[in-house]
């Protein structure tokens, strides 16, 4: 094979000298593994004479083998794909990742899988348990319905295929169902058996416990004594139980103590359990409005301090807003019910079971005892029966409250039970 040289001083091949077409670099004038060598006067090749775009009709015009090698690589390039055939059910045949099988609970899920429905069942199935994992909370009654929708993909599988053990991943996954669902029953109080009522409830078991811890706290670590001070501790509490901050207005005040708000408030003050900012006295508490509420600290509950609980700004909220219900129940404020009677609904609705039916955490015996019932209600045992009959009154207890024998015992009448705490 001969070679020659243009008018730019390029090598050319044209001829059948071996010699030289060895030292033609790979890629420029020669195409590796055994394909076929574009020749500068080839016809149709880039430059050829008669070619489209050629610099001249009729004038012989040799190409680079920059060019020759370009056009062979061009060639090379496989043809664009059509678009993939969308599957039944939406899902694109290629839409997954090569080498990639549809997948649930660690089975293959085969692309011939019949009936068609059944195996585009099993594809979402997969993904929609994926798609749980990697929610950023769980959910207990969605996948409790992702396992009942397993169980009876699964069973059917078990039948097309005769196989033994995809109908005992079936069962686990009906068995697992179940024990789900009750799990999330329990923790929300709501009846699986059908019997009892169904209820909205506002709190978590969780956040009942949470809730509870609270109270315990103002119990012990009230700074003044009396009723008052004591509720205005709790619902502060609550406020700045995160950040050891919270805001307040002067209708939050005038809600929770309407004729005593702006004494209690002085004199958590002056106990240094309560820090207003600098230029700030207690008749601007009073008279912050809500667009611009004044915010609080309690020292106590700031995070750099040893802090009684821990809980996040979810819960903080929930619980918040769960005692600032219990505190302004209509029926409450129109029995113009005082700040021991209230204290008293807190701690009847937070200490009750799903049922209505009050019970203490680790005690003995129905109810709850009632010295400590009195401690976080500010007032002596035998004043605690006063303050019954004016819950029962109000409609928040049965009339088969009592409390004989040393104990407070009763049930939650049934508008309250949204407030249970779920013992």
């Amino acid at each position: 094979m001969n070679a020659g040289t243009g008018d730019r001083g390029e090598v050319f091949v044209d001829g059948t000298d071996k010699g030289r077409t060895d030292r033609v670099r790979k890629g420029l004038g020669a195409v590796g593994g055994g394909g076929a060598v574009m020749f500068s006067d080839a016809p149709g090749a880039p430059g050829a004479p008669g070619a489209p775009g050629a610099p001249g009709a009729g004038v012989p015009t040799a190409a680079p083998v920059r060019r020759a090698g370009a056009a062979a690589r061009a060639a090379s390039v496989p043809q664009a794909r059509p678009a993939p055939r969308p599957r039944p059910g939406g899902v694109p045949a290629e839409s997954r990742k090569a080498g990639r099988w549809a997948k649930v609970a660690q089975r293959i899920v085969p692309d011939d899988l019949q009936p068609e429905v059944l195996r585009v069942e099993l594809t979402e199935l997969g993904d929609a348990f994926r798609a749980y994992q990697r929610r950023p909370e769980p959910d207990l009654a969605v996948l409790a319905d992702l396992l009942d929708r397993k169980a009876r993909a699964f069973a059917l599988w078990a039948d097309v295929t005769d196989d033994a053990s995809l109908r005992e991943e079936a069962d686990r996954a009906a068995a697992a169902a179940e024990t789900t669902r009750e799990m999330d029953a329990n923790r929300r109080g709501v009846p699986v058996d059908g019997e009892g009522p169904v209820v909205d409830r506002l709190l978590t078991r969780g956040q009942g416990v949470h809730v509870r811890n609270v109270l315990e706290h103002v119990r012990v670590a009230a700074p003044l004594p009396g009723a008052e001070a004591r509720l205005a501790v709790l619902m502060l509490t609550l406020r700045a139980a995160r950040a050891g901050t919270g805001n307040v207005t002067g209708q939050d005040l005038g809600g929770w103590l309407p004729s005593d708000g702006e004494r209690v408030v002085q004199q958590l003050v002056d106990a240094g359990w309560l820090l207003l900012p600098e230029d700030v006295g207690v008749d601007d508490v009073l008279m912050a409005r809500p667009e611009e509420p004044t915010q609080v600290t309690v020292p106590t509950l700031i995070p750099t301090q040893p802090r009684p609980f821990f809980f996040g700004k979810v819960t903080r909220a929930r619980l918040s807003g769960w005692a600032q219900k219990v505190v302004g129940d209509r029926k409450l404020r129109k029995k113009k019910a005082g700040a021991a009677t209230r204290l008293l609904a807190v701690y009847t609705a937070a200490h009750s079971r799903p049922d209505g039916r009050l019970a203490g955490t680790g005690e003995e015996g129905d109810g709850l005892a009632l010295d400590r019932v009195a401690s976080f209600c500010a007032v002596r045992p035998e004043d605690v029966a006063e303050h019954v009959g004016l819950l029962v009154a109000a409609g928040w207890l049965m009339e088969e409250a009592d409390t004989t024998g040393g104990r407070l015992r009763g049930r939650l009448a049934e508008r309250v039970l949204p407030l249970s705490g779920l013992v």
